[in-house]
């Protein structure tokens, strides 16, 4: 199993070899579907299996309904942030810190990138399990961030946190944004009592390790 980052505007998605195919997760804000086809021909790849949206946020959906057009790949996200998703709607919730400063811009970058209304094939709930291309996805249900928002954990070794947690700067917590502050810290105890080897965040440029989970 082959992890490759995909480094978009905002944010970062990533692509996930299986038998046969790929796996994304996350799909960048609108626009971002070239970069991310053209990393898939790079890889000589053909079939694109699912798209995993880890929340419903703009810079991390945004293209998925472009790439699944082009691709016919199904796009799977946890229900509780489905309805968002398919109005092309964000919800920020309650700004902390640097976060009051960006929510303003919000309808500015809104503008920019066009939000795509995004239908999902798949709705996903907490203790779900896939098999996909050989390798086991587990549905890790870490709210806070947003209502919905999902660890994807392969083959118990890998997790893939959306904004739970980001490598900007430095591994931390999310301290920006979220729906109800008062899941973050519950939901990171979740992610830790899993203990997975590495941990691929929304934000930053490399992988969190366990040691460092553990120190959150």
């Amino acid at each position: 199993m082959r992890i490759h980052q995909v480094s978009l505007r905002f944010s970062e998605s990533y692509l996930i070899e299986v038998d046969q195919g790929l796996i994304l997760v996350d799909a960048g804000l609108p626009g971002s579907e070239n970069q991310i086809l053209k990393e898939i021909k790079q890889l000589q790849f053909s079939d694109l299996k699912i798209i995993f949206i880890t929340h419903a946020h703009l810079d991390h959906y945004g293209s998925a309904a472009a790439i699944r057009n082009l691709t016919g790949a199904k796009i799977a996200i946890h229900s509780a942030d489905a309805a968002v998703m398919s109005k092309g709607e964000t919800h920020l919730g309650i700004p902390k810190g640097r976060g009051k400063i960006v929510s303003p811009l919000m309808p500015l970058l809104e503008k920019i990138y066009p939000p795509a209304r995004v239908r999902a094939d798949i709705l996903l709930d907490d203790g779900d399990r896939l098999q996909i291309g050989g390798i086991v996805c587990n549905v890790v249900h870490t709210p806070g961030h947003t209502y919905g928002s999902c660890t994807y954990l392969f083959n118990e070794r890998y997790a893939f946190v959306g904004d739970l947690l980001s490598n900007n700067g430095g591994p931390h917590v999310q301290k920006y944004f979220a729906q109800d502050w008062s899941l973050i810290s519950s939901s990171v105890q979740t992610l830790k009592s899993y203990n997975p080897q590495l941990i691929y965040a929304g934000h930053g440029k490399k992988p969190i390790n366990q040691a460092d989970l553990q120190k959150l």
